[in-house]
């Protein structure tokens, strides 16, 4: 048990340390691990998936339960607010 303990360390230590400044030396796993490449594409996906599911939410409500009723009297409500302004 000790000496997985002990290589359990060792890879956490390996997968934390700064990579080294050598430019010629290629880059070890860990530091490749630790990369931004490619963030921007992860976090554009997660911001569709996040509206996508606020849009099925929003359609599901919509469509069933009364929400296409409170819809239209909201659309009612501001087009007779825009109507009592002109």
């Amino acid at each position: 048990m000790n000496l997985f303990l002990a290589r359990l360390h060792v890879a956490l230590l390996m997968l934390t340390a700064p990579p080294d400044d050598d430019p010629d030396e290629p880059l070890p796993h860990a530091a490749r691990l630790r990369g931004e490449r490619g963030q921007a594409t992860t976090e554009y996906a997660l911001v569709l998936l996040a509206a996508a599911l606020v849009a099925l939410l929003v359609v599901g409500w919509a469509t069933a339960g009364g929400g296409a009723a409170k819809i239209g009297r909201l659309f009612d409500r501001v087009i007779e607010s825009v109507i009592d302004k002109v």
